[in-house]
């Protein structure tokens, strides 16, 4: 149970993450459309623009000089072990969907949260272009916009609405895959998972090696909804570890269940 000095805590942390986040969208917003210099990463395999580096100093200088005791990981800060020595840590990815983002699309968004003991206690995602913004305490609802967040009800007759590559969906059995509507796939991994917390879709499926980063802010946004976010163990995700990326992850309503069921059946762990 969080007590509620705790609580007080943490939203603190969320105002101060919300205000560094809307900083920085706006930051990263006036390089939308304006073609940025783009870099590449991971083998040419990850770009990084001109507008996440822009974005993420606004955020570096807001947060380490508001909490210097807390660690800091983000994807476009080099890593510094000294993280898991800190209890809380930031975690950041100053433009979540960056392909999307180079390539004109309005699904991108900061995400920021504050991990606790390895679980997010305040999340935040800011999606400027589409004058959006999610927030998540620990102990608190999930708001879009101000207005509480609960993930869509699952009827056992109605289609699932799906966000998923297609290849994703290859191994499952021909049942599944008939009840199951495919969505156009948004690069934002976090926005993708505040779409389930905000009842647009039922679920996403996350292949592995995503990160902490396009992760912790919006899990916290989606449990908070109602939803889930976990491997195909069921466990939920433990963050601010040495090693950021994770495997095989089911994000849903309360279709999880019979979703992991199917991913497991597939072979996809």
């Amino acid at each position: 149970m969080t007590s509620a000095l705790d609580a007080a805590d943490w939203q603190a942390d969320l105002d101060l993450i919300a205000d560094a986040s809307r900083k920085a969208g706006a930051v990263a917003l006036s390089f939308f459309g304006q073609s940025p210099e783009v870099w590449w990463k991971q083998e040419g395999r990850s770009p990084v623009s001109a507008a996440d580096y822009a974005a993420n100093t606004t955020l570096e200088d807001m947060l380490r000089a508001a909490r210097p005791g807390y660690g800091w990981l983000s994807e476009e800060t080099d890593d510094d072990p000294a993280r898991l020595d800190c209890e809380t840590v930031f975690v950041v990815d100053p433009i979540d969907g960056t392909r999307g983002f180079i390539a004109g699309l309005k699904t991108w968004c900061v995400s920021v949260a504050v991990v606790h003991k390895g679980r997010p206690v305040a999340g935040c995602l800011v999606a400027p272009a589409l004058e959006e913004e999610f927030l998540a305490r620990a102990d608190g609802p999930a708001l879009k916009n101000g207005a509480a967040l609960v993930v869509s009800e699952l009827s056992p007759h109605v289609r699932l609405r799906i966000a998923a590559a297609e290849d994703t969906l290859h191994g499952f059995s021909p049942d599944k895959r008939s009840r199951i509507e495919r969505v156009a796939h948004v690069p934002s991994l976090a926005y993708r998972i505040a779409m389930v917390a905000d009842g647009t879709i039922d679920g996403t499926l996350v292949k592995r090696n995503s990160h902490d980063w396009d992760l912790a802010a919006a899990d916290l946004i989606l449990e908070r909804a109602g939803g889930g976010l976990v491997d195909l163990e069921g466990q939920a995700l433990i963050y601010n570890r040495a090693e950021v990326s994770h495997g095989v992850l089911c994000a849903a309503n309360t279709a999880l269940p019979d979703l992991l069921k199917s991913l497991i059946a597939s072979g996809r762990g």
